[in-house]
């Protein structure tokens, strides 16, 4: 271009390519150094919270997490796992290997369980953060990764202890890797395969991965791929098959429990439910957000868009596939595509660093998404209200221990040899079972017996536990299963055995 010639207007595809029409090589390497350190800072700052706050809130494994651990102790054991029962979760393989891991130290095998969580949910706003400056610029990482953050459902995963993280942490990874270095193939596979072993979604996901590397690829290493994408589907039906002598135990067992507990829903119903559930995920000023985000990044840097685009796509054919299988189909299992809407949510705030600096469209922008997020902030803080979150996080650790004690008590380990141990119901029994190191067939639901699935068994001796706390007989013994209240009532005779602020147990020899 000769000295007082026209300067070309910037297109579309001119932003997608990253020439050096949308910003200057050398400032895109200076900027996003700078954008490193402080990003790096800010992670360390991430990490010392976490740990202040697993300090603070020393919470404890959710249902099926607690089952994980037991499940582990009892491989270390030299036995088979339980996985079916009355209201048992459905096993995941990686889980149960991350539970014989920890169970080998013991009784603080739960805690290290929730330290193990949020390490991945550390990984995983990395790994948010990655996937929006590759894609597009550091600043649309930092807001990516600030979302994940203020969405409070991904957190209290993380602090209940829910598989949900690190299987989001692998997924993010493997699509950063690939946004990284397209048809990288070991690593991203390797992802995969993980996440493959924790949720039966990312089988789906190798499956298309493997169709992205085919054409690059050769007949051996095709052959290599297809080994990839069939070790996670294989290694379930193998654990399936030996636990229980049918390889598709957990499908037809999640299916019938999706049936019980009302979470299964028609084909019809799926498109439905999923803008609904979305929404309550990221809540709906980001939804909007990331609905302009993907049409901007679409028209202006469609290349780019793809992989975020990836994990929208992908995130709900995963659950329309789960809702067609029968499977429960609730609001998390959309947190794959709730990732790709916060990603381009940041980009809907951010998404104007793509474009040339000076120009109009990069001035507007930039005003436009500064108002907005200021006024979206504004919203948040004067109607947030942590007491609820802080509530919940506080009764975790609380009640566990107030179990503890009930459950360590001199007079509560005597009866415990003179028999079983029964609970209310079902939401106790993984607790009680990991505290009292007690095997399946001496712990049991008491409103279990109402099921005509289960026999009716009468309890004579042992020990028996009653809630009493309101809030904890609303989390953990509150059911929908026939007589409930009878499930409260201790036993006649029986005498008062142990007490706590939530629980009371009844003794008899």
């Amino acid at each position: 271009m000769t000295l007082g010639a026209r300067r070309a207007r910037p297109t579309a595809k001119d932003f997608d390519r990253g020439t050096p029409r949308t910003v200057p090589l050398a400032r895109r390497t200076v900027t996003l150094a700078r954008m490193e350190r402080w990003a790096t800072i800010a992670f360390a700052v991430l990490c010392a919270a976490t740990a202040i706050g697993a300090l603070v809130y020393p919470t404890y494994p959710n249902y099926d997490s607690y089952y994980s651990l037991l499940w582990g102790r009892e491989v270390l054991d030299g036995g088979l796992p339980h996985f079916e029962g009355f209201r048992l979760p459905t096993e995941h393989p990686l889980a149960i290997v991350a539970g014989a891991v920890l169970a080998v130290f013991g009784a603080a095998g739960d805690r290290l369980w929730i330290l193990l969580i949020l390490a991945s949910f550390l990984a995983l706003v990395a790994g948010v953060y990655r996937l929006g400056r590759v894609a597009f610029t550091p600043l649309v990482g930092v807001v990516a990764a600030l979302l994940v953050l203020s969405r409070f459902d991904f957190g209290f995963l993380a602090a209940r202890g829910y598989i949900d993280i690190p299987y989001l942490a692998l997924v993010i990874w493997a699509v950063a890797l690939e946004a990284t270095r397209p048809r990288r193939g070991v690593p991203v596979f390797v992802l995969l395969t993980l996440a493959g072993l924790l949720r039966p979604e990312a089988w789906l996901l190798l499956g298309l991965y493997f169709l992205w590397m085919w054409p690059a690829s050769t007949w051996r290493q095709r052959g290599g791929w297809a080994l990839f994408a069939a070790v996670a589907p294989l290694g379930w039906g193998l654990v399936d098959g030996i636990v229980t002598g049918d390889p598709l135990f957990s499908l037809h067992y999640t299916s019938n429990s999706a049936e019980d507990l009302g979470r299964a829903r028609s084909v019809s119903e799926i498109p439905a439910a999923i803008p609904g559930f979305l929404t309550a995920i990221v809540k709906l000023p980001v939804m909007l957000a990331g609905l302009a985000g993907l049409v901007a990044a679409t028209v202006l840097v469609p290349r780019r868009a793809a992989w975020p685009a990836v994990l929208l796509v992908t995130g709900v054919a995963t659950f329309g596939a789960i809702g067609v299988a029968g499977l429960s189909a609730i609001e998390r299992y959309l947190v794959v595509a709730a990732l790709g809407v916060l990603v381009f949510a940041a980009f809907a705030a951010a998404g104007w660093t793509v474009l040339v600096p000076g120009t109009a469209l990069r001035r507007g922008w930039m005003t436009v998404a500064g108002l907005c997020v200021a006024f979206v902030g504004v919203l948040t803080v004067l109607n947030l209200d942590l007491r609820g979150f802080d509530n919940e996080l506080r009764f975790r650790g609380d009640a566990h221990r107030s179990l503890e004690q009930v459950l360590e008590a001199p007079a509560v380990k005597a009866a415990l040899r003179c028999g079983p141990l029964t609970l209310p119901s079902h939401k106790l029994v993984p607790d009680a079972r990991w505290i009292a190191d007690l095997p399946f067939e001496r712990v049991w639901a008491r409103v279990q017996t109402s099921s005509v699935k289960y026999a009716k068994r009468e309890q004579r001796t042992g020990v028996a536990v009653v809630v009493l706390g309101r809030f904890a007989i609303f989390k953990q013994a509150w059911t929908d299963d026939l007589d409930p209240a009878d499930a409260q009532l201790p036993p006649a005779t029986w005498k008062l055995a142990a007490r706590s602020a939530d629980y009371a147990a009844y003794a008899r020899c």
